[in-house]
């Protein structure tokens, strides 16, 4: 009798897990509806705002003489503001055409999102939290000298880093490579599970499903217990997977939550640089970034492009400061009616820890598209510049300034052995087509281009010459370069560099490489549709 009652009970209570799992999934695709709504009625917003003030413009055109005459001369004025400007021919020129083929469309544009950004009082509220972060953090000088002791080019480099992006180098440092997102994924589980005082996680798209679920658990249970936990993501990168109710729900299991940009309708200046970061820092003390974000494709959970390549890092010591203020930074200044952090303190404590790996050095940063410097393709450039051996890139897409490609070519011309790894299998079959294009004068130059057979490609990674190598968030496109914020790590003499590099050799194996393809073939010219879409790439 007893254990028919017991029998009786494990029955119920499959019956009930059985429920609460289908109401989830109801609820989920709900919330994933409901999202891609939002989405489409803003876009339609968006366009309708866009496609009025244009009609207007052109009805006081063709009705005054003097407003056309204006507008021209406008044009023309805007014009030479923009070729003036020390910024890349690439993205000079596709504004300049617009704007001289179509002057009111080319200027309403450009006001929206040419002038990439932020209006005053966003840059004003970044500067406000930079001046109080960043004197937090300090630069030894006896790891700056015993780096440029080692390698002084790979200490120009840093130097530039400390200078511009104000993110100092590091020793005492460990970090650990990996090749497989979902591995990053339970390490980033289990490191979770130790924390003790806080946790941050700041992530370009979250999806409410399995693999966020995982994540969830352990996060409700940390607040619980009374740990400060932060969930911080861009509102572009999860409008397709989260709605208001999952900001919610985790308000109320004590998870602070926060929202980058939000996506709505009306003519936000701010609308085009979006926080492509990925990070989690735990107790000031573990640190990982990389190319993944949280949902279930970059675990191959699913498979909607073959299998996903992704790729990542854990870092643990005292360069894990530098992710902690790159995400107090957004945490604080993205909205002026939050309340904000009085005291870093508490984010910064003093850890005694020692690295297991003594050699070797580690510098985490950040680029914004506020203060136009543009980090991210200038460290890509700068690792061109003091290849002497190899130099190999990963990147899902493929769009370069004239100033790259042609650093690219002068390296492999010098006898640098550099290859780009791009996907086999497109998730955006129009950016795939403008990434094509850019092979051919590549390859003409001695670059070699891999494509990755089983599927689509999402490492951000470069390494050169077996000493220096970034993994992070950083594309070899127009967007990471100038648009995003964004994160990386460089990595020098560390045996995780050994790591990348073994990876590279075994992700070329698995590529089809199209470099005679792209150099001899006469159809591998660029179509009249590969032009358009390659004149325009950075507008957006």
């Amino acid at each position: 009798m007893r254990e028919k009652h017991s029998e009786n009970k494990e029955e119920k209570l499959k019956k009930k897990e059985a429920r609460k799992e289908a109401h989830e999934r109801v609820e989920r695709k709900s919330s994933r509806r409901n999202s891609m709504l939002r989405f489409f009625f803003t876009v339609v917003g968006i366009s309708l705002e866009i496609g009025l003030i244009f009609a207007g413009f052109n009805v006081l055109n063709d009705k005054y003489e003097i407003i056309s005459i204006l507008t021209r001369v406008a044009g023309m004025l805007l014009v030479f503001y923009i070729y003036s400007k020390p910024k890349t021919s690439a993205l000079k020129t596709p504004w300049m055409v617009l704007i001289l083929v179509v002057p009111v469309f080319g200027i309403l544009m450009y006001f929206l999102i040419g002038l990439n950004g932020a209006t005053r009082k966003m840059k004003a509220r970044f500067n406000e939290i930079d001046h109080k972060l960043f004197p937090i953090l300090h630069q030894k000088a006896s790891t700056a000298y015993t780096l440029r002791k080692e390698d002084k080019s790979l200490q120009n480099l840093s130097g530039y880093l400390m200078n511009y992006s104000n993110f100092p180098v590091y020793q005492n440092t460990d970090v650990t490579y990996y090749s497989d997102a979902a591995k990053a994924l339970e390490a980033q589980k289990e490191a979770l599970k130790s924390a003790k005082k806080f946790i941050f996680m700041e992530y370009y798209a979250i999806e409410d499903r399995e693999s966020w679920a995982g994540i969830e658990e352990i996060l409700k249970e940390k607040a619980a217990e009374g740990l400060t936990v932060r969930v911080f993501y861009d509102d572009m990168g999860s409008i397709q997977f989260l709605t208001k109710s999952f900001r919610n729900r985790l308000e109320s299991e004590g998870i602070h939550c926060r929202v980058f940009n939000p996506f709505f309708p009306g003519l936000n200046a701010f609308l085009n640089n979006r926080d492509h970061r990925k990070i989690t820092v735990i107790d000031g003390l573990i640190g990982f970034t990389g190319g993944y974000n949280i949902a279930n494709e970059y675990f191959n959970i699913t498979h909607p492009y073959g299998y996903w390549k992704d790729t990542g890092i854990k870092i643990v010591g005292d360069g894990v400061k530098n992710l902690t203020v790159m995400f107090l930074e957004m945490w604080n200044a993205i909205r002026s009616n939050d309340i904000d952090d009085n005291d870093f303190s508490e984010f910064f404590p003093e850890t005694n820890y020692q690295a297991h790996e003594k050699e070797g050095f580690v510098q985490p940063y950040g680029d914004s598209p506020l203060d136009n410097e543009t980090v991210g393709e200038n460290v890509y450039l700068a690792l061109a510049g003091i290849s002497r051996k190899y130099l190999w890139f990963m990147t899902p897409y493929l769009i370069i300034t004239n100033e790259m490609t042609r650093t690219l070519r002068l390296a492999a011309k010098s006898g640098v052995d550099v290859r780009i790894i791009t996907p086999g299998i497109p998730d955006k079959k129009m950016i795939y087509r403008v990434t094509q294009s850019y092979y051919k004068p590549l390859v003409d130059g001695g670059v070699r281009i891999f494509e990755y057979t089983p599927g689509f490609t999402h490492g951000k990674m470069a390494i050169t010459d077996d000493k220096a190598a970034v993994c992070g968030t950083i594309n070899l496109d127009y967007r990471s370069f100038y648009h995003h914020f964004e994160d990386s790590c460089l990595i020098m003499n560390k045996n995780a560099v050994f790591d990348i590099r073994d990876d590279f050799e075994k992700t070329f194996a698995e590529c089809r490489e199209v470099t005679e393809e792209y150099r001899s073939g006469k159809s591998r010219a660029m179509d009249f549709g590969q032009v358009i879409l390659r004149m325009f790439a950075g507008l957006f």
